[in-house]
């Protein structure tokens, strides 16, 4: 098992979609444009856009966010819709994802730090089955805190308690994964869980 430099084991920590979980929301939402947003754009929308930070951090509520992100793309979907929508859009854990939390959980601290927000993250408590694997979960719109922004990051190490340099963080999107790597983490930018896979195995956690 790995050992980091201080001669400690390192606390992983872990995005959920599209690392752990099966979150699509870049796809869907260049269809319901109609065109209107390629791929990057749809997938900065989720980082940028200033409804999604408020979402993000608890400041509106889904139904809230919701009706604004219909009005701000001017899809026509209306509130309930739109709201439907981003539910679907949230599927379950990606296969093999209990396995492996359960095999690096029996060696490592692992802990999750999340942008979510309250519809997704009752939906994970209520079906998904895997925060009990978790020694502790980060979710921004509890926190008031999201990524990329250096303060969450800050916030998760001392609540830790571990020097920067023993995190090593799992994440889909570049932007977090840099933010991390400023904070002092040892980050890896995976899209999808083959990549953890691939980030676990080029870190040894589990030889």
């Amino acid at each position: 098992m790995q050992v980091t430099r201080h001669g400690k084991q390192p606390v992983l920590v872990f995005d959920l979609g599209g690392v752990l979980v099966d979150w699509n929301g870049i796809d869907p939402l260049m269809a319901v444009s109609q065109g209107r947003l390629e791929r990057e754009q749809a997938r900065q929308f989720w980082m940028h856009t200033p409804e999604v930070a408020l979402l993000d951090t608890g400041r509106v509520t889904p139904e809230e966010f919701a009706r604004l992100m219909d009005e701000r793309l001017q899809l026509g979907l209306g509130t309930a819709a739109m709201l439907q929508a981003l539910d679907d859009w949230l599927q379950g854990p990606y296969p093999g994802v209990r396995e492996l939390l359960q095999q690096l959980g029996a060696h490592y601290r692992l802990a999750v730090l999340s942008n979510n927000n309250a519809l997704h993250w009752g939906k994970i408590e209520r079906q998904f089955d895997i925060l009990p694997l978790f020694e502790t979960c980060f979710a921004s719109h509890h926190l008031g805190l999201r990524k990329p922004d250096l303060a969450v990051y800050h916030h998760v190490q001392q609540a830790l308690q571990v020097d920067a340099a023993d995190i090593i963080f799992f994440d889909d999107n570049i932007e977090c994964v840099h933010s991390a790597t400023q904070a002092g983490w040892q980050a890896c930018h995976t899209v999808g869980f083959d990549a953890v896979r691939q980030a676990v195995q080029a870190h040894r956690l589990l030889d």
